[in-house]
C-alpha cells in the first residue's frame, strides 16, 4: 500500500509541539504509518473485529519541510495469530528515505475491548 501527503505547517513540530521547527513532525509521520497499517489490516477482520496499535518503531531519518510530498510506503501484512506485522517506509520526491520502521496492530472484539475501557473523571 502506498498513499501520499503534502506536508502542512498543521504537520510541523512547531505546530505539534514535538520541537520548534518548521519541519515534518515524527508524530505526524507516525500517524501516516498508522493510518497506512488500518488501512492494510482492513481485509484481515472479521464483523465485530477491529485492530489496534500494539507497537510502533520508527527512525525518522530527514527532515521535510511544508510543502513536500512524503509517500508512505507499507508491506504486505505478516500475520501471527492475533498480531498483524507491517514492515513501513517514507521516501521524499526523489525516493530518498526520509524514515523506516515497523508497525504491529492486534486483531481485537471491539466491544469487549470497549468494555474494559472505563471513562476517566
Amino acid at each position: 500500500m502506498v498513499t501520499e501527503h503534502v506536508v502542512t505547517e498543521q504537520d510541523t513540530a512547531a505546530t505539534v509541539g514535538s520541537g520548534d521547527l518548521p519541519v515534518l513532525a515524527t508524530p505526524t509521520l507516525a500517524t501516516w504509518f498508522e493510518m497506512a497499517t488500518v488501512a492494510g489490516a482492513a481485509d484481515m477482520v472479521e464483523d465485530g473485529q477491529t485492530t489496534v496499535g500494539t507497537l510502533l518503531a520508527i527512525e525518522h531519518l530527514r527532515p521535510s519541510p511544508v510543502g513536500a510530498t512524503v509517500t508512505i510506503h507499507c508491506s504486505m501484512p505478516a500475520r501471527d495469530g492475533r498480531r498483524i506485522m507491517f514492515q513501513v517506509r517514507a521516501t521524499d520526491a526523489d525516493g530518498e528515505d526520509l524514515a523506516t520502521g515497523k508497525v504491529h496492530r492486534a486483531v481485537v472484539n471491539a466491544k469487549k475491548f470497549m468494555a474494559r475501557c472505563t471513562t476517566a473523571e
